[in-house]
């Protein structure tokens, strides 16, 4: 028999919401305020690409789901005009494991039953195919899953709406504008997954629908060398991003009435000696159907904002990201999916090596948490997790990476099927990375 919908916040004092939930948040926001500030205060326009040399010149292989050789001066050669490039990821993670049940929803092969695991091969054909009109399409043919089925990631073109092309309307299936993580690639992100905190809210970080960009060429520019300096940029989204869209993540039908709307702000700031400091604010709202036979009713509220700041390693590094909102959840105690409070984040510090015996290192440590339900899998299974991320990417040359980390790592997840299940432990992943 099914329970009829209940769609309530989890009865918590006012102390444990205030500990939880008000100050952390308020802090995060108060502190993003500060840098924001002083980052208004210092800034100076800066052609970053012609005052701030770098071992990693410009290349069509640093152009990537957004960054497009509109921005690049000069006329575009014909064998320009479309280029095809990508990457593959070839992973192992039970060194050093500690707890066979311990698994993870970013990567299937962390666990019991888990070997060897191509986790993507991504190739990319992209080009301006005239001066307003630039085209994507970035398929994976290994999704993770260990069965590596074919799937579409990205495919989308934008029209440029001035001869500049700073304002740009993209159609197609692209990544929603949350978050700064969300919208970093796979090949440039120095973790080996993203955090749950803010890949909960949009799994595959794409989906289906209209986007809208505006950013100054002179900022376009900037954008586009915080990833080919090797700084672990996201790319070109804009200083402005506004979305309508499905709200259903990538290569799903639609299973609702209405869209979900997202809007970003983001800025890169550069000071006179160089460095790069970016500041933004996301959010999005819609309704989400939930996979469950729990309720009558499966249309959840599903809204998050999130503020994010990235200090770029220059050598030293420092990112963070915090969100809050309403979502659905499995309660286990009443055995059905509720609207409650979810909230997390991430912090990490990172420092950029430059040798010429070794080429790039990366030393990293990331901690981030999330409580709240992850409404893509079954009953919104509800989720409470603490983690950290030790670790070192390594690039001998732009074509080789390689990442060694250690996952020290406590998930207590539930839904209909496994209502209580809480596990730790701690484990050595290692992944080859090659570029093409």
């Amino acid at each position: 028999m099914k329970n009829t919908t209940i769609k309530q916040a989890y009865t918590i004092s006012v102390f444990d919401f205030l500990v939880i939930f008000y100050f952390p948040f308020k802090a995060f926001i108060l502190f993003f305020l500060f840098i924001t500030s002083i980052a208004f205060s210092q800034e100076k326009e800066i052609d970053s690409l012609k005052q701030f040399s770098t071992d990693y010149p410009y290349s069509p292989d640093d152009e990537y789901e957004g960054v497009g050789s509109d921005i690049i001066e000069g006329p575009t050669p014909w064998f320009r005009t479309l280029t095809f490039r990508g990457y593959a990821q070839l992973r192992y993670n039970r060194l050093l494991e500690t707890n066979p049940n311990l698994r993870t929803d970013y990567d299937a092969s962390v666990g019991e039953g888990g070997g060897f695991l191509i986790r993507r091969i991504r190739p990319t054909f992209e080009g301006n195919i005239s001066k307003r009109v630039y085209i994507y399409i970035h398929p994976d043919l290994a999704s993770g899953s260990g069965a590596n089925r074919f799937s579409m990631r990205s495919a989308f073109f934008d029209v440029a709406l001035d001869d500049k092309n700073e304002f740009r309307i993209r159609f197609g299936q692209t990544k929603v504008p949350f978050g700064f993580e969300n919208q970093q690639s796979s090949q440039k992100r120095l973790t080996l997954d993203r955090s749950e905190s803010h890949n909960s809210a949009v799994q595959t970080e794409r989906d289906l629908g209209v986007f809208a960009y505006w950013a100054p060429i002179e900022i376009r520019k900037r954008l586009a060398w915080l990833v080919s300096s090797g700084l672990k940029g996201t790319g070109d989204y804009g200083v402005f991003g506004f979305a309508v869209y499905n709200g259903m993540t990538a290569n799903r039908a639609m299973e609702k009435n209405s869209p979900h709307v997202a809007a970003k702000a983001s800025y890169p700031f550069q000071f006179e000696n160089g460095q790069v400091l970016e500041t933004g604010i996301s959010a999005y709202t819609g309704r989400y159907p939930v996979n469950t036979n729990l309720v009558d009713d499966n249309l959840f509220k599903d809204e998050r904002v999130s503020a994010s700041f990235i200090y770029y390693p220059q050598p030293f590094g420092f990112q963070g990201e915090y969100n809050v909102g309403t979502g659905p959840r499995y309660n286990a105690e009443l055995n059905t999916v509720e609207e409650t409070a979810v909230y997390g984040g991430y912090l990490q510090t990172m420092y950029y090596i430059k040798t010429y015996e070794l080429g790039l290192m990366i030393p990293f440590v990331k901690w981030h948490n999330y409580e709240g339900g992850f409404k893509h899998r079954p009953d919104a299974r509800s989720q409470s997790i603490n983690e950290w991320e030790i670790g070192v990417e390594w690039q001998p040359n732009y074509y080789t990476e390689v990442v060694v980390q250690y996952t020290i790592s406590r998930r207590d997840t539930a839904d209909s099927l496994n209502p209580f299940n809480e596990q730790q432990g701690r484990f050595l992943r290692v992944q080859l990375q090659v570029n093409f």
